[in-house]
């Protein structure tokens, strides 16, 4: 039994162009390139840097763009749940988010950015 509608995204509007670059997207792609070019701008600004200097910046590149992927990945997951388990609009829970007490949304608000930033900080070391 449903109990909200919600409706299909997967099927494309004429209105909506077929691809809308967003920031997140072309973020990505510069990080892609400066990954890619990086060790020559080096090698062009200081031509006495080694590949080992080169490296630890390409490192830490590295796991910046894993965890825009990851990021990625788990919105899109989240996103394929929410229309699979048919939970209502996001709409609705903000607004039920907005009636909680204000300690409660802070404690929310700083719960999330951890979480975040230890996701952020698992991505470097696992690449350094």
């Amino acid at each position: 039994m449903k109990f909200f509608n919600l409706p299909d995204e997967r099927v494309r509007r004429e209105d909506t162009p077929i691809f809308k670059p967003s920031v997140p997207v072309l973020l990505f792609i510069f990080l892609l390139l400066t990954w890619c070019f990086l060790p020559q701008w080096l090698h062009r600004i200081d031509e006495t840097a080694g590949n080992i200097d080169q490296s630890i910046w390409l490192l830490i590149l590295l796991s910046l763009i894993t965890f825009l992927l990851i990021c990625g990945l788990c919105w899109w997951l989240m996103q394929q749940f929410w229309l699979v388990l048919q939970l209502p609009p996001i709409e609705m829970m903000v607004s039920q988010f907005k009636v909680l007490p204000i300690w409660q949304q802070l404690s929310f608000y700083y719960a999330s950015f951890a979480l975040f930033l230890a996701a952020a900080l698992g991505c470097l070391i696992a690449i350094c």
